[in-house]
């Protein structure tokens, strides 16, 4: 019989459950927290996912059991241990052993960020790649080497989806602000110069932000959406080149909510093509926060052993990729 996890994620905005298999995702519940004004507020967004856990989680049970799945043949269920927000992780923590306890199977937590990158190498034909692994609060480029997914580069200080709606509200615009950032930068006609900062194989964002919110004092909105972006978008694609020309690689994997935008895939393609490596991007629906990368990683993990526990099952929000053990590789 295929193993069957079921999975949890809710590190921020996005409460979602999905059940997958080894082939595909069987089925997936998402409900997201939309905060009226500003940014994502912790303990309103918790409040979000405590509302509607039981929504979600009752909705896809009924949606396997349509499909001919009893709820109680699954094999696991997992759930985003960390990083994440404080509030909310413990929310789905707790949501999630209740499940464990009440359909007796094991508990799995899963590091966020590396269900982002096997979920990838799932939905893409990538084996061993370089993966810039870009979203709100995190930016890092990592690579597997010897038992680990190993950090060569990272922010030093925001990530660059926070860099992003902190200059987007700043200016006015609604959260999210990337996807309202990149529309505005479409229609530039010149390019601001705005601080470049790389040091060694990490980027810092935070002067970036400050420098394009003042640029807009003299600069029209869409130049200074456009130079924001190119200029955070080159420092990034430098750390993952040189990650790509240190590692001996020749995949690059991008993941991560703010691999959606158009500009960031152009200039990591064009990046491969001239070094001769294939560039990977799984499909849209994968690239944010979601449930199903969270049970494929806990599939993943439960084939090679790796049980959590209930004892262990403690949230760590600064929980770090290049911390866990690989066991399924």
């Amino acid at each position: 019989m295929k193993t069957r996890i079921l999975g949890i994620e809710g590190t921020a905005w996005n409460l979602s459950a999905a059940v997958v298999d080894e082939d595909d995702v069987i089925s997936e519940v998402t409900e997201t927290y939309q905060p009226d004004t500003g940014g994502i507020h912790p303990r309103e967004a918790s409040q979000h996912h405590a509302k509607y856990a039981s929504t979600v989680i009752q909705k896809l049970l009924e949606n396997i059991k349509s499909k001919g799945i009893d709820p109680k043949t699954l094999d696991a269920v997992a759930f985003s241990q960390g990083p994440g927000l404080g509030p909310c992780l413990r929310t789905v923590a707790t949501a999630s052993r209740m499940l464990s306890l009440t359909l007796d199977i094991p508990i799995i937590g899963v590091n966020h960020c590396i269900a982002h990158i096997e979920v990838g190498k799932w939905k893409t034909p990538a084996k061993d790649p370089v993966v810039l692994y870009v979203s709100g609060a995190n930016s890092q480029v990592l690579a597997y080497r010897k038992g680990k997914y190993r950090v060569f580069g990272e922010t030093l200080d925001v990530g660059i989806g926070n860099a992003l709606d902190k200059f987007a509200r700043s200016a006015g615009l609604n959260h999210p602000g990337g996807p309202r950032i990149e529309k505005h930068a479409k229609n530039f006609e010149k390019y601001v110069p705005l601080p470049y900062v790389v040091k060694g194989m990490d980027f810092s964002f935070s002067g970036l932000t400050t420098a394009a919110k003042d640029a807009l004092e003299n600069e029209t909105m869409e130049d200074v959406c456009y130079s924001f972006q190119e200029t955070a978008f080159a420092m990034m694609v430098e750390v993952t080149e040189r990650a790509l020309a240190h590692t001996g690689k020749n995949e690059v994997l991008l993941a991560g909510g703010v691999g959606a935008n158009m500009r960031l895939r152009e200039m990591l393609d064009i990046m491969c093509n001239d070094r001769g490596a294939s560039f990977y991007v799984p499909e849209k629906r994968f690239m944010g926060d979601n449930g199903a990368m969270i049970a494929y990683l806990g599939l993943l993990m439960y084939r090679s052993g790796s049980i959590t526990g209930l004892k262990d099952s403690h949230v760590d929000p600064n929980f770090r990729p290049d911390s866990v053990e690989v066991t399924w590789i």
